[in-house]
């Protein structure tokens, strides 16, 4: 954004050096309407037009953009704040396992894939889980 500002003050300033050391006078015609001045006016009324068409024509974007990224913060505001509860709701959970009574793992899961196929597992199936000490 600095920039644009200094790039844009910087073309200003070499405008009016330009203008001025062209100081003639100038008719300048367009459809019925007649225009006597000196080409430094000229010059710069273009240039000051031009500007103004460019920031009309760049507001809608930039407008834009703006409401964009305004609704991305609040949508990431709210998916924050949903996983922030979603963690607490599992902390509240995990404390209310039960605990493990005789100190034993879970025995692995075993699908049903490897049941029908019977992929050499069975001992898994059939076997208590090993002893944690």
């Amino acid at each position: 954004m600095q920039l644009a500002i200094i790039s844009a003050i910087l073309t200003a300033i070499v405008a009016v050096f330009f203008a001025m050391q062209n100081n003639v006078p100038v008719t300048v015609n367009f459809l019925f309407w007649r225009f006597d001045s000196s080409l430094a006016m000229v010059l710069l009324l273009a240039l000051a037009l031009g500007a103004i068409v460019v920031a009309l024509l760049s507001t809608p974007a930039t407008l834009k953009a703006q409401w964009r990224q305004s609704r991305q913060k609040r949508r990431i505001e709210a998916l924050e704040k949903t996983v922030e509860d979603q963690q607490r709701r599992i902390a509240d959970l995990e404390s209310h396992l039960p605990a493990d009574p005789d100190g034993t793992a879970p025995r692995p899961y075993v699908g049903l894939k490897q049941l029908l196929a019977g992929s050499g597992d069975e001992t898994l199936v059939n076997q208590p889980p090993p002893d944690q000490r």
